[in-house]
């Protein structure tokens, strides 16, 4: 029997931050949505390491993050499901 690969890690955006998303400035939204993308992979390999995701905890889990995006008015709160392998953004609040 061969071991099947563990498939990467996913982002998965709950419907609020979506539509914040979707009302920035173009330019920002495609930024930001870059952003979760490393996001996703920094994450992943972090947790793949046993090391410690980005951002603030905001529990004693090791669960729920908080982190600024550099140089831009964006907060975003993500939870760490790994029994997924995903990452949901749970909140994302853009200051304009």
């Amino acid at each position: 029997m061969t071991d099947r690969p563990r498939r990467g890690w996913t982002v998965w955006t709950e419907e609020i931050p979506a539509s914040v998303i979707l009302d920035m400035p173009p330019d920002l939204s495609k930024m930001v949505l870059n952003f979760l993308h490393a996001l996703g992979i920094e994450v992943g390999t972090a947790v793949d390491a046993n090391r410690k995701p980005p951002g603030d905890p905001m529990d004693d889990l090791d669960i729920r993050y908080s982190l600024e995006v550099p140089e831009e008015s964006v907060i975003i709160e993500y939870a760490v499901i790994r029994e997924e392998r995903q990452i949901r953004i749970s909140a994302l609040v853009w200051f304009h």
